[in-house]
């Protein structure tokens, strides 16, 4: 199996608000970064979709050294998955699962691969969490220019009335 090591970052101005998403993914002497972003969504979303796309760029199993920021995928993948899968997607408070459609996607998107899930601390100087919080913010900073506050104003009332 291919060892890859994957960094990943989420975020937004506002949560929600505009948000950006983006990934490195090392193997060898190959570096790969990808990156993106919704102009409504939330921070978690973000930090998943991250996690999905760097996935989704593997066309063959591998073994995974996966460094986030973010406790909330980090525990989500290791603590609670199987739990929520047991209890037909619903919390330990029997609520639904927040964000069900992209921990579904992660989920399935994961089994292809053996992965080592590694939480570091953001905003700390490792390069890889630098270097994809530069991304995500690049990707945020488009959305603003690409979107007029009205038109921002408008996706994030779409964005809150779908995830009421």
């Amino acid at each position: 199996m291919k060892k890859v090591t994957i960094h990943t970052d989420g975020g937004c101005r506002g949560n929600p608000g505009p948000g950006g998403w983006a990934a490195t993914l090392d193997y060898g002497s190959h570096h790969r970064e990808i990156s993106g972003g919704a102009p409504a969504t939330t921070n978690n979303r973000m930090e998943l979709q991250a996690a999905i796309e760097a996935l989704d760029t593997l066309k063959e199993p591998c073994e995974i050294e996966f460094y986030t920021d973010s406790e909330y995928l980090k525990n989500g993948m290791t603590a609670w998955l199987a739990n929520w899968k047991r209890n037909g997607w619903k919390t330990k408070s029997r609520t639904p699962v927040k964000n069900e459609d992209l921990w579904r996607s992660l989920d399935s998107l994961s089994t292809k691969h053996t992965i080592n899930w590694h939480w570091l601390k953001g905003h700390n100087g490792h390069a890889g969490n630098e270097r994809c919080d530069f991304l995500a913010n690049m990707e945020m900073s488009k959305i603003e220019k690409e979107f007029s506050p009205g038109e921002l104003g408008k996706k994030l009332k779409e964005f809150a009335a779908g995830n009421s």
